[in-house]
């Protein structure tokens, strides 16, 4: 099976990574943009196969989404199954790091969630089956690429997995709006699970009954909350500064 990806810093990043998942790539015909005419360029060495198409046949091929004159047909993103799990956690040769999104459901917010997972060196993204956005043209685009290079895991009983990674001694650190320990408090350097919610409702009530611990960013301003993907990327940094020695 294959999906698209469009705009130009998301089929850089695959043209740069892993160009042999490209099928073939679509770009607008007599571009005088130079960021085109290098992409054009790199895929002809790569020995891609390359269609030169008109700015409307690119609006049709992509839905009218923002296509940046050029669109690659790539195979589907394989996620992984629940049975890779322990796998996944064993093979680690540093101290696990993962990211659990309870519920996310824009597509945006995914790619975004996967695009800071990435630069914050998380091993492995888990999110629940069923009312959780999958990873798609969209999801590929907003993450510029890191939907390919983040371990994807869709499973079907989130509470079967916490208790899994209790047992593996993964400390799990859910995110509410409000608690009484701040994130810059809490300890993130040994094996750890940050879990996000999702928009609007955040965490389920099961799954934050089956946290180690329970954080909240603080909020100084007029504004009650973030964006669970701008909270994302505050949660993963800050894990990641304490974690940068220790991880080494």
């Amino acid at each position: 099976m294959s999906e698209l990806v469009y705009g130009i810093h998301a089929v850089q990043s695959i043209l740069d990574k892993n160009p042999s998942n490209i099928l073939r790539i679509y770009i607008l015909d007599k571009s005088r943009n130079s960021k085109l005419e290098f992409l054009f360029n790199q895929g002809v060495i790569l020995k891609i196969k390359i269609q030169e198409k008109t700015r409307r046949w690119l609006n049709i091929k992509s839905s009218g989404s923002l296509h940046q004159g050029i669109i690659a047909e790539v195979n589907k993103v394989m996620c992984l199954k629940e049975s890779d799990l322990l796998q996944l956690i064993q093979c680690y040769n540093k101290v696990p790091f993962l990211l659990i999104l309870d519920g996310i459901t824009d597509p945006h917010n995914l790619g975004a969630c996967l695009r800071s997972a990435d630069a914050a060196g998380v091993h492995m993204v888990i999110a629940p089956r069923n009312r959780s956005a999958s990873i798609n043209s969209t999801v590929r685009k907003v993450s510029s690429g890191s939907a390919d290079h983040v371990a994807f895991l869709r499973v079907t009983n989130l509470l079967r997995i916490l208790k899994l990674l209790q047992k593996y001694d993964i400390w799990i650190v859910g995110t509410v709006e409000k608690s009484d320990r701040e994130i810059f408090d809490a300890k993130l350097v040994g094996p750890l699970a940050l879990v996000m919610g999702s928009e609007g409702y955040g965490m389920r009530r099961v799954t934050k009954e089956n946290c180690n611990e329970i954080i909240s960013i603080p909020m100084c301003g007029f504004t009650s909350s973030l964006n669970v993907s701008v909270a994302t990327g505050i949660c993963l940094f800050e894990a990641l500064r304490q974690r940068r020695n220790y991880c080494r």
